[in-house]
């Protein structure tokens, strides 16, 4: 097994795991319970299957969701967090307090900064 060079810093790692687009929000959906696809999908307006898919693949390689799948017809799939992936309730707590208290000003742009 190959070393992975790893950034010290603990946010550049978290970074490494959960940049981009529908990341963290995935997470926070599986925090409820595990859940097939298309209820994911349903519980995401605006992400694409293939994004989900893509996203889903990825923290299951990572150790961050398992996949469940039942040999039932039609086929059920079922993803929730594993124990890496509930650890993540109190960032993910955290950042929803602080998204929560920000003032709607900070959404907005107050100044030119080119100027």
């Amino acid at each position: 097994m190959s070393e992975v060079d790893l950034p010290e810093c603990g946010v550049a790692r978290f970074l490494l795991l959960f940049d981009g687009p529908w990341a963290t929000l995935i997470v926070r959906e599986l925090m409820h319970g595990p859940q097939r696809f298309g209820e994911l999908r349903d519980a995401l307006p605006g992400i694409s299957a293939h994004t989900l898919t893509n996203r889903l693949r990825m923290f299951e390689s990572r150790g961050i969701v398992s996949r469940h799948a039942y040999p039932e017809v039609p086929p059920r799939v079922v993803y929730e967090l594993t124990d890496l992936g509930r650890s993540l309730r109190p960032v993910l707590d955290a950042m929803n307090e602080w998204g929560a208290s920000c003032p709607t000003s900070a959404f907005t742009p107050q100044h030119d900064s080119r100027r």
